[in-house]
């Protein structure tokens, strides 16, 4: 049994994994504040995005139909501010969302090192 695939490391490489993936969210509401009509995207919460990954089926042989979307992505329903062209990007409540990330995936890889740093230690190899 791999150590690094089990508990508080695998939590961390998929909060770590999540971050990415809203970030990249995030980045394409920012890039599309001008764009006519666009609404904002987020990702669900992480702790819902954790508890989907334990009931979702694999696609196990090319002829099994592929799942239309991972329901992940999800449009903000009811916007607090649109523009006259109908855009429901707003930069400053997107700054304050990815600054959020960004410090919760500093948070997430600090944690990973210091996990793997207890398994070096616990096997002789502190360096």
């Amino acid at each position: 049994m791999d150590p690094t695939r089990t508990g508080p490391i695998a939590l961390a490489e998929a909060r770590i994994r999540w971050l990415d993936a809203r970030q990249r969210v995030l980045s394409q509401n920012v890039a599309n504040a001008d764009t006519p009509g666009y609404r904002a995207s987020d990702l669900q919460p992480f702790a819902q995005a954790l508890a989907g990954a334990q009931g979702v089926m694999a696609r196990t042989d090319p002829r099994h139909l592929a799942p239309r979307h991972d329901g992940r992505v999800q449009r903000e329903r009811h916007p607090l501010e649109r523009s006259i062209d109908g855009n429901g990007v707003a930069l400053d409540r997107e700054a304050m969302r990815i600054a959020d990330t960004e410090t919760a995936h500093a948070l997430a890889v600090g944690l990973h090192r210091r996990y793997l740093g207890l398994f070096r230690t616990a096997i002789g190899r502190n360096q």
